[in-house]
């Protein structure tokens, strides 16, 4: 909870911090409502209000920046040998690893609420009423941490502030190859397939059901189970990269 409280404390001391979690969300909701507003016409979209397909998509790319907030706060540490005097006192090292990934957690309700609020002001509709609400936040704090996860591996792989160029690039790239934008059923080709296999659809599809039509257990468990899956995965594997640091 200490180590928490001081990287909440940076966000106060430095409050340049949330202007991308805040500026992002927003020029999401602006560009891919006004980029993809005529897609609403196509047969077999399943909304007539492009907010409402634009919406989860913008709110968990807002949530990504806070799991690279958690990635960028480990390398800074690294680099001023905070994490190796860490290492030496008598702590359980996964504090070190869990303090910024709870972090991670509670910035990113700051760009998912934007969304939502956004989304609201924009008339955006949520048949899926309190519940739909709810796994929204899960979805968009779920996947933050995942990435906050990857991010702390990769950091700690590299033991160099550079790493951040690495993990910014592949947490945006795995975005785009999903249902982000555009259904799977008007997806063909290569991209069909691979969103039909990327996680981040399974998370995209739990986040948006709630903006489409009611809350349902098929549209919820694949979602919750990519997000688990990410998290013991790349949590696995930043404890381990941290366990072999020698101070």
């Amino acid at each position: 909870m200490w180590m928490t409280r001081r990287n909440l404390t940076r966000v106060v001391r430095m409050p340049s911090i949330i202007i991308p979690m805040a500026i992002m969300p927003l020029f999401f909701v602006v560009a891919f409502t006004g980029s993809f507003s005529g897609i609403t016409e196509v047969p077999g979209f399943p909304t007539r209000q492009v907010i409402n397909w634009v919406a989860a998509y913008a709110l968990i790319q807002g949530a990504s920046f806070a799991g690279l907030g958690a990635a960028g706060s480990m390398a800074t540490d690294l680099d001023d040998g905070f994490i190796d005097r860490l290492l030496l006192s008598p702590i359980r090292r996964s504090s070190i690893l869990v303090a910024p990934l709870l972090y991670t957690a509670i910035r990113a309700l700051i760009p998912i609420t934007i969304v939502m609020v956004a989304s609201a002001m924009s008339g955006a509709a949520m048949p899926g009423g309190v519940l739909g609400v709810t796994l929204a936040y899960v979805a968009g704090v779920g996947g933050g941490v995942v990435i906050g996860a990857f991010g702390l591996a990769v950091v700690l792989r590299m033991n160099d502030i550079r790493a951040m160029s690495v993990v910014q690039t592949l947490a945006f790239v795995v975005m785009f190859p999903s249902i982000g934008q555009v259904p799977l059923v008007l997806l063909s080709g290569w991209m069909h397939w691979v969103a039909r296999i990327n996680p981040v659809t399974n998370i995209l599809r739990m986040a948006r059901q709630g903006f489409l039509g009611p809350v349902t257990w098929a549209d919820t468990w694949p979602g919750l189970l990519a997000l688990a899956i990410g998290t013991v995965v790349f949590g696995a594997w930043a404890g381990y990269e941290l366990e072999r640091r020698n101070p």
